[in-house]
């Protein structure tokens, strides 16, 4: 099983993510936890943030995800992941996937954006790269601050979607 948490910086993906594999595990010792930047560190940071740098580690992790698959590792995958046709292609390769797409408005992110990406303004998603609408998300939760949702209510709520435990 692959579940990608798709949504801008500061959305909460991560956060989420690391609740949602704890949960998981819990049933599926064999589940991994993986963040966008913590899988450019294990790759060498050897690509920059330019859209086509960004295609080529979306392409990575796409590889990443089918093969823990193929080895049934279950992988909770927090990502930016602005291209649909890495969406699609992951989507048509791996048989158990499941899509969540983490909204906030603008403002939501700048007030939790506490690594201050939002103030570059160079080839960053959301300021000056396009984040297009994820393609075929099963699953779209609002994360704003007003929405008053803890990351464990969220997790929540993806764990008995994904896995279809009430």
């Amino acid at each position: 099983m692959v579940i990608w948490l798709i949504g801008k910086s500061s959305v909460g993906k991560s956060t989420v993510g690391k609740y949602l594999a704890e949960q998981i595990k819990l049933l599926h010792s064999n589940t991994v936890f993986m963040d966008g930047d913590i899988f450019r560190e294990m790759m060498g940071n050897d690509l920059g943030h330019t859209i086509e740098d960004r295609y080529k580690n979306a392409k990575r992790i796409e590889e990443f995800c089918v093969y823990m698959d193929s080895q049934k590792i279950n992988v909770v995958f927090a990502l930016l992941s602005i291209f649909p046709d890495v969406q699609k292609s992951i989507r048509d390769r791996v048989e158990n996937y499941f899509q969540v797409y983490l909204k906030a408005s603008d403002e939501t992110l700048k007030q939790r954006d506490g690594r201050g990406i939002y103030d570059n303004k160079k080839d960053i998603v959301g300021v000056d790269i396009d984040f297009p609408t994820p393609y075929k998300s099963d699953l779209t939760i609002e994360n704003n601050i007003e929405d008053g949702l803890f990351p464990e209510e969220i997790a929540s709520r993806i764990f008995k979607k994904a896995l279809n435990v009430q």
